[in-house]
């Protein structure tokens, strides 16, 4: 069964990928929380909001957000994300499972593609 997700990333300071909503069971569940939040997400540096411009990216999974406040105007990127490990492709999944693997054991990324990295008793 896939965990799906909707991000935000952005770029304010430093860049930025937030979670809008995690823990999605399906694709369309995600698509669906997507499409919404491009007409509901509000930043978190409390953006007064004038105009929005929305932009469809061509795989029709992504959107850039433009939001235009007072003072300033917000750029953002919304996206829906499947965690690899979880993923409903059982090739993947395999693929990004690491038994007893770490961040700090220097293991390098394979490349059969992505991985989790979980260490042991997690």
């Amino acid at each position: 069964m896939g965990n799906w997700g909707v991000i935000v990333q952005y770029n304010y300071d430093t860049y930025r990928t937030e979670f809008i909503r995690r823990g999605l069971e399906t694709k369309e569940q995600a698509l669906e929380e997507l499409r919404a939040a491009v007409h509901t997400y509000v930043p978190s540096k409390h953006v007064v909001e004038q105009w929005r411009q929305v932009y469809r990216f061509a795989d029709q999974e992504s959107y850039l957000v433009v939001i235009k406040g007072r003072i300033s105007k917000w750029e953002c990127a919304l996206r829906v994300a499947e965690l690899v490990s979880d993923s409903n492709d059982p090739a993947v999944a395999e693929r990004a499972q690491v038994e007893g693997g770490s961040a700090d054991d220097g293991e390098a990324e394979p490349t059969g593609g992505p991985r989790d990295r979980i260490p042991p008793g997690y």
